[in-house]
């Protein structure tokens, strides 16, 4: 009886450690299965025919600390746990507010994440998330869903050499290679039409130089994947946080790339240049409603100015999707400023009819 009583003992310790480690781990969750499949949007008929898609860059949506970044830490915005899970409430009632259908996310840590999130909500998601290549930060970009996706998230691990031929980027250092670190690939069927839907989180800073050449290089591996799907006869959503200016849909400041990113994407620049064309969703936006991001470009949290705002999350469409856009908006219903707990970015919207 003792003996029993000490191997109890032991499993149920075993077992308690082993559910705290599986708590506080960096998940990946890309796997989509036959028994997981379904649509589970609100009144689902064949007449409840509309798609809320929604690109939400969510501000180091990390619970589980990552010690490379001392996140939640010093390292990050969220100094412990405790803030940390207050920002996530703060994304969950945006989220209510908005009522998307599918929510793309840049800047999570991992489906634990996800997780906690989607208990938030209203039971309708399922979370999905293919982890990167980025261990300096730890961010990842993933998913909330009531459609399940086709096929399970996956990866291209091509890489192109940079500084791209007519780089404009003003980059002179050594050629080196990139991939993308931070996205995923995946599939869905709306109402039969075969839709790709590709996320991506480019590396930062718009106007760095070696930074802008090396997204040029990202965007580059992004592109095969878009032809790749375009000569499949997919129609491609091309949605995240390109950390770049769209030459041909100004912000609201006006700001113009010195980049081809966004060119690149969207079929006018590049190794394919010309065989295809994405849209923009923000062209349906007043000019005056067109940022998406917030930055404190003084550094000194004293002062609040236009300037501080600019429109790096994008949603980029082929014809055939953009013919069922019926609405598009960036939400704007919370302020920005040193100490929030909203994000400094805003979600990026776009209703589908079919």
């Amino acid at each position: 009886m003792q003996i029993f009583t000490v191997f109890f003992s032991l499993f149920a310790f075993t077992a308690n450690l082993f559910m705290k480690m599986s708590v506080h781990a960096d998940t990946e969750c890309p796997l989509v299965t036959m028994s997981t499949s379904s649509d589970r949007r609100q009144n689902n008929t064949m007449a409840n025919n509309r798609i809320r898609v929604m690109q939400y860059n969510v501000q180091w949506l990390f619970i589980d600390y990552y010690n490379a970044m001392s996140c939640p830490g010093e390292g990050c915005d969220w100094i412990n746990q405790s803030e940390a899970e207050i920002h996530m409430s703060f994304v969950a009632q945006r989220i209510k507010s908005i009522n998307p259908d599918i929510i793309n996310f840049c800047e999570v840590e991992g489906c634990d994440e996800l997780r906690l999130l989607s208990d938030q909500l209203d039971g309708t998601y399922a979370p999905y998330l293919k982890k990167g290549t980025d261990t300096a930060t730890g961010q990842n970009a993933g998913m909330l869903t009531r459609i399940d996706p086709l096929v399970s998230l996956y990866r291209t691990e091509s890489r192109v050499t940079y500084p791209l031929e007519d780089s404009r980027c003003g980059y002179i250092g050594v050629t080196s290679t990139t991939g993308v670190s931070k996205h995923y690939i995946t599939e869905f069927a709306f109402y039969g039409l075969p839709v790709a839907f590709i996320s991506a989180h480019l590396v930062a800073i718009p106007t760095e130089p070696s930074r802008c050449s090396q997204r040029e290089g990202q965007a580059a591996v992004l592109q095969e994947v878009i032809v790749g799907y375009l000569d499949r006869n997919y129609e491609v959503i091309m949605i995240g946080d390109f950390n770049d200016y769209d030459g041909d849909v100004l912000d609201m400041n006006g700001n113009n790339p010195s980049s081809r990113v966004l060119d690149i994407l969207k079929g006018g620049s590049g190794e394919h240049a010309g065989l295809y064309q994405m849209t923009n969703i923000a062209a349906d936006i007043a000019q005056k409603e067109r940022y998406s991001d917030w930055w404190d470009s003084d550094d000194n949290c004293a002062t609040s100015s236009q300037n501080d705002y600019s429109m790096i999350d994008h949603i980029l469409v082929t014809e055939g999707i953009k013919k069922h856009v019926v609405n598009a908006f960036i939400y704007h219903e919370y302020g920005e400023y040193c100490g929030k707990y909203d994000s400094d970015h805003y979600p990026v919207v776009m209703d589908l009819v079919f």
